[in-house]
């Protein structure tokens, strides 16, 4: 599907191999506190045996432009859960960038306009979009939404804190995590 007139067109191939690898990544982090404690967290998997096994027979390769900054709490929360599901896929590849680093890329995936991350961009084998992710799975920027419609977004943020709480596993972005790598991955339709 042709971009629209007004965007330019970018490679997102040249992109992608522009960025940082997960470990890269971590150690430029702005805190080791916070890279560490992604580090720890990126091990500890909650993936059933059949997502593994599904992960692990990808048909074709996923490329993953992951915007994120070590110092966000949402950052610190959902890119070890893109990480534990990258260690079970071997054609899941996943490059880092801060929001400084690809700034026309980064402008094309705001929430609601604010630059918030993380943010994960999802290619086929072929460097083409097929979807995005972020900053939080769908119900929570529901309720962000919600939230600043009513202009109460204190009120909005703790009930996503509370579903933080109930979802100390983050299975809901797992399975949209999963949801996009299995269209990204599509061998046919």
């Amino acid at each position: 599907m042709p971009r629209p007139p007004i965007l330019e067109q970018l490679s997102l191939q040249e992109i992608w191999e522009s960025g940082k690898t997960w470990i890269d990544w971590l150690s430029s982090a702005e805190s080791e506190e916070n890279a560490e404690k992604m580090r720890v967290a990126s091990t500890v998997s909650t993936l059933t045996p059949p997502m593994r096994a599904y992960l692990e027979a990808l048909p074709r390769q996923v490329h993953v432009l992951a915007f994120a900054e070590d110092w966000c709490g949402d950052v610190q929360r959902y890119v070890p859960v893109l990480e534990r599901l990258s260690a079970h896929a071997p054609n899941l590849l996943i490059r880092y960038f801060s929001r400084e680093d690809q700034p026309e890329l980064f402008k094309r995936y705001l929430t609601n306009g604010g630059e918030a991350v993380p943010k994960f961009v999802f290619t086929n084998h072929e460097f083409v979009e097929c979807g995005n992710w972020g900053p939080l799975p769908w119900s929570l920027r529901l309720l962000i939404a919600r939230g600043k419609a009513a202009g109460n977004v204190g009120a909005a943020r703790k009930r996503v804190s509370l579903h933080c709480d109930a979802d100390p596993d983050c299975m809901e972005a797992t399975r949209e995590l999963l949801e996009l790598i299995d269209i990204a991955s599509a061998a046919s339709v």
